[in-house]
């Protein structure tokens, strides 16, 4: 939000559905960007007089990134992510969202932006190997402003792999990763880094990675072994300022400086640096960037909660970065009740936004299901070798234990038929599940999608038993040979547990018996 804005960001939900949901594929350079083969001219990302919403592990989330941006960020960094995760990732435009998700094998979400932010959002990575580096790099970027190596987090999760503050001491890796990066792509490289022990080394440290052509340098001024009680080296921070030419932007004001938007200016001058992060006091309240002052803090929080609730963010994540502004509140009724909240409804309903959650799913849900539908024609027109009916499997016309799979496995080994075979996909726009079977080179599925892979396959049987005129096993279909031979298998299981049971009685009475013989022929030997 820019000077004379409102705290209330208007009319979000039209805008962002005004938008393209498409991203440039192709290589382009830092001044262009290609959407729907026209060539449109972006700025280059500047580094300096920018106030900025640090990498923040949880919070850096895109709700978050765009309610900085709202109001008045001119740089958003997202959270560090480790390059071994995103080298798994598929990129994915998700068009129900308007969104581009770069997608894990396990169909988890690890990133997630838009076009809103594309020309100001730096994606930040955790990396100790330059080749995995470049390969993230390239991965995304066509979908943001610049890529940043994470090279101050002190924290384990980042350590233990070489990453963040651990590679300080390793300045010719730092070296090698940023100098790969910087020839490999056309964004703008960046570096996050902490202060050394010496000035002499910290100094010398940034030199070196000056050379290697980087775009700004963020530094923390604090050491590694620091907390945010300790005091920021603002002296530190601006003799590294007079050192290099490259923008220098001050970050570890929170706990010293910045507590109101003047604040920020206050720091930067203290540090000599070209610009500031924000880390800590924008995640207590993001209108820390607003010019005019900050929003009363319910109204920031409603306002974040819309973008969690449009752009599908995980519930969990929506109630830490919550709970994080509340902070001291977290004791009164509403904390309470947000700690106790169970899904993002919920979460809406303690803020009193249970009418806008339902609007807005509403709508999300009628636009997934307006695109599964023309999704679906193109399959149909595509899968002509596949036989379809529109059907579901409803466990409730079913016996207990008594499946469609087990009834057309069943009849595949007497009619001597190979078993079937299932093969399941996942539809990224609404997360539903669609099977198709072979049986005997014939393909089978239902034209419906379901909740899950088993419903899936349960539904792609019956289209196969149905088309060869097989039962199912359902109710109303008289007698189940299935539940026969189920019983007849545990008749037989029974009757053998029994004799198997005899014949342990048995024995076990022929060695109490000749225990008992032996007991007396040995007393009998006794002398008296």
């Amino acid at each position: 939000m820019r000077s004379g804005s409102r705290c209330r960001v208007g009319g979000w939900l039209q805008q962002c559905s005004a938008r393209a949901s498409e991203v440039p594929l192709a290589r382009t350079s830092w001044a262009e960007h290609t959407t729907k083969g026209m060539t449109v001219n972006t700025p280059a990302l500047c580094f300096r007089s920018k106030k900025i919403l640090a990498p923040m592990v949880r919070v850096g989330t895109l709700p978050m990134r765009l309610l900085a941006l709202d109001f008045g960020a001119d740089i958003v960094y997202c959270e560090e992510l480790i390059d071994i995760k995103m080298v798994q990732c598929k990129r994915v435009v998700n068009e129900v969202l308007e969104t581009v998700d770069f997608v894990a094998p396990n169909e988890r979400v690890v990133f997630r932006t838009c076009v809103r932010e594309r020309d100001c959002v730096v994606f930040q990575m955790g990396s100790a190997d330059a080749e995995r580096a470049l390969a993230v790099a390239k991965l995304v970027e066509n979908d943001v402003a610049g890529i940043d190596v994470n090279m101050g987090c002190p924290k384990e999760y980042s350590t233990k792999g070489g990453m963040g503050a651990a590679l300080l001491s390793d300045p010719d890796k730092i070296e090698c990763i940023l100098s790969t990066l910087v020839k490999g792509i056309c964004k703008p490289v960046t570096c996050k880094i902490r202060i050394l022990p010496s000035l002499e080394d910290t100094i010398s440290l940034v030199k070196r990675i000056e050379k290697t052509g980087v775009a700004a340098i963020a530094v923390h001024g604090r050491k590694k072994e620091e907390r945010p009680q300790h005091p920021v080296h603002c002296e530190v921070i601006k003799a590294i300022s007079e050192a290099v030419s490259v923008p220098v932007i001050a970050n570890g004001g929170s706990h010293d400086f910045i507590k109101e938007y003047t604040d920020i200016e206050a720091f930067q001058q203290a540090a000599g640096a070209s610009s500031v992060m924000i880390a800590r006091a924008a995640m207590w309240n993001p209108s820390i960037f607003r010019r005019e002052g900050l929003c009363p803090l319910k109204e920031v929080m409603q306002e974040y909660i819309k973008y969690a609730v449009r752009y599908d963010n995980h519930y969990t994540n929506t109630k830490y970065c919550l709970c994080q502004m509340l902070r001291e509140q977290l004791e009164t009724t509403e904390g309470k009740k947000l700690h106790a909240a169970q899904s993002t409804q919920e979460i809406c309903e303690v803020f009193e936004m249970g009418s806008f959650y339902e609007e807005t799913t509403a709508i999300l849900e009628a636009k997934a299901s307006l695109k599964a539908k023309t999704q679906d024609k193109d399959e149909q027109m595509e899968d002509t070798d596949v036989i379809k009916m529109a059907v579901r499997f409803d466990k409730r016309e079913y016996p207990p234990q008594i499946t469609p799979k087990m009834y057309l496995l069943e009849w595949c080994r007497k009619a001597k038929h190979p078993q079937p075979v299932y093969e399941t996909v996942q539809r990224p726009l609404d997360k539903l599940f669609c099977s198709v079977v072979t049986v005997a080179e014939q393909k089978y599925r239902s034209t419906l999608w379901d909740k899950s892979k088993k419903l899936a396959e349960q539904a792609a049987a019956i289209v196969c038993l149905r088309t060869l005129g097989l039962p199912e096993g359902k109710l109303n279909e008289g007698e189940n040979h299935l539940i026969n031979k189920r019983k007849r298998e545990n008749q037989e299981f029974l009757n053998n547990k029994e004799h198997e049971d005899d014949l342990l009685v048995e024995a076990s009475h022929k060695r109490a018996h000749f225990t008992e013989g032996a007991s007396d022929s040995s007393s009998s030997e006794v002398p008296r």
